[in-house]
């Protein structure tokens, strides 16, 4: 689920390179507001027992089916991440997402939605989640988790509503078409990692993404990495330095990610992967890559290539 807007685009492209298909609008949403609870099926008809709420497993182990949170928060005791960079990581996804607002960067990207009101109409234009905030205000935030931990709600992505969608095509299509590509989809790969600390996954995903493409991390002109919590994304720059993947802080989610903007899960693959596509577009890099933690112990990567 919290790659499935990535995945989308993934799928699109392999079956466009099987010849299964010419155009493919690829995408997702999330509705965290009108999320339903799980009921299993009646065992017998006209019932009079209660039905119980199903609990939502993120791994085949019931042992490894933990609050995401808790996974973020093993991170911190694995990587050693201090509450304090966390809290600087989550007012720099504040202050990035602003910055860019305020620029115009997301005018193109964003489909405006009217809603009829009774006293007239409501626009909505602009993300409501990114919010004004301080690294006083972060410090006195409570731990969301663990009563001992460090992931507090302003270093944590939020539940939101959303939606994305991009169109592809080959480019011999697109010039038949008219259209003028912004980006080619280069490769993927996907990893797997412990359910306990599925928010690693990233940075090892990107590797053998990276790897597949005959590129190295110094080839990439911008980097997302989905910010589920700040202390995953920290997690993985640690990792991936470990690795020998030096990663350049400066263009790491250099707009901002999932904590400023929220993490509507089937949507914001393809959220970041729009984002990085456009800032390359504004950079006028060639190569990014974008990568996703996934619950339940999985990463996933995509290369893209501006055109």
């Amino acid at each position: 689920q919290c790659s499935s807007g990535l995945q989308a685009i993934n799928h699109a492209a392999t079956q466009i390179l099987a010849g299964l298909g010419d155009i493919y609008i690829a995408g997702g949403m999330e509705s965290w507001s009108q999320c339903p609870w799980m009921l299993p099926r009646p065992e017998e008809a006209y019932s009079f027992t209660p039905p119980q709420i199903l609990r939502r497993e993120t791994a085949p182990n019931p042992e490894d089916s933990l609050v995401m949170g808790i996974t973020a928060e093993n991170l911190v005791e694995k990587y050693k991440i201090p509450r304090e960079e966390q809290d600087l990581f989550g007012l720099r996804s504040q202050e990035r997402a602003f910055k860019a607002i305020r620029a115009g960067y997301f005018k193109d990207e964003i489909l405006p939605l009217v809603v009829p009101q009774k006293k007239g109409q409501i626009v909505f234009d602009t993300d409501e989640h990114p919010r004004e905030t301080s690294l006083e205000k972060l410090r006195a935030l409570p731990p969301a988790f663990k009563k001992d931990g460090t992931v507090t709600a302003g270093s944590s992505s939020g539940r939101n509503d959303g939606a994305a969608a991009v169109l592809m095509m080959t480019l011999e299509k697109a010039r038949e078409l008219g259209y003028k590509p912004l980006a080619r989809w280069v490769t993927c790969a996907v990893s797997g990692v412990d359910p306990k600390i599925m928010g690693i996954g990233p940075a090892f995903a990107m590797p053998k993404a990276l790897q597949r493409a005959g590129l190295k991390m110094s080839d990439m002109d911008v980097i997302e990495i989905n910010e589920a919590f700040a202390a995953q994304v920290l997690a993985c720059v640690r990792e991936l330095n470990a690795q020998g993947h030096s990663v350049d802080l400066e263009k790491l989610n250099p707009n901002g990610g999932a904590i400023a903007f929220g993490h509507p899960n089937g949507m914001s693959g393809t959220r970041i992967s729009m984002f990085l596509i456009s800032e390359l577009q504004r950079r006028k890099g060639r190569y990014g890559i974008a990568s996703l933690c996934i619950g339940g112990g999985q990463g996933l990567a995509t290369v893209f290539e501006r055109l």
